[in-house]
């Protein structure tokens, strides 16, 4: 995944992607111990899932997605960030705007 894919990153997040060879696009999340205790590395795990969730049809099928947020997301408004992740989302998987 972090070799052979494709790579984007934001000022809150880093996307990696790859692609499966599946009818399905699968999602995943690493939030480092840095970024928190574990309330609030809790709280940006559920950002990360609803704002995929919510956005997940417009992303094309058939890729392996990693999300790994980065610190400045514990401060960043929440429409910010949806914005941001959707954009690199879509660039990592080709997906139209």
């Amino acid at each position: 995944m972090y070799r052979g894919g494709k790579r984007r990153a934001g000022p809150h997040f880093v996307v990696f992607g790859l692609r499966n060879g599946l009818d399905v696009t699968r999602f995943g999340s690493s939030v480092s111990r840095a970024l928190g205790g574990a309330a609030e590395r809790n709280r940006i795990r559920r950002q990360v899932r609803e704002i995929v969730r919510l956005h997940r049809r417009g992303i094309e099928t058939g890729w392996d997605i990693v999300i790994q947020p980065r610190r400045t997301v514990a401060q960043a408004p929440y429409a910010s960030l949806a914005k941001e992740l959707v954009e690199l989302l879509r660039s990592v998987t080709g997906s139209p705007s």
